[in-house]
């Protein structure tokens, strides 16, 4: 795994919420190595958001700004539950 990607999955394993470090670090194994650059950056973009907002938008409580739409972040809402993690 290079150093980027490390990097990001560091990022994704350590949130504020434990939710949140259960859904991303499952799509990190799912996903992470099969990633281009462009969703490397989505991805990135996405680590940056608030836990609660990124959250929300995964579980469809709220729509994401037109900013952070993606298929990357589709990929992210139909991921099996996660064990552990609340549902809205």
């Amino acid at each position: 795994m290079d150093h980027r990607r490390k990097k990001l999955l560091y990022r994704a394993s350590h949130r504020g919420i434990k939710e949140m470090d259960l859904i991303l670090t499952a799509f990190c194994a799912a996903e992470l190595e099969g990633l281009d650059q462009i969703e490397l950056d989505q991805f990135e973009a996405l680590l940056d958001v608030a836990d609660l907002d990124l959250y929300f938008w995964i579980t469809g409580a709220e729509d994401p700004p037109v900013e952070h739409r993606s298929d990357l972040l589709n990929r992210l809402k139909v991921l099996p539950p996660v064990a552990g993690a609340r549902k809205t």
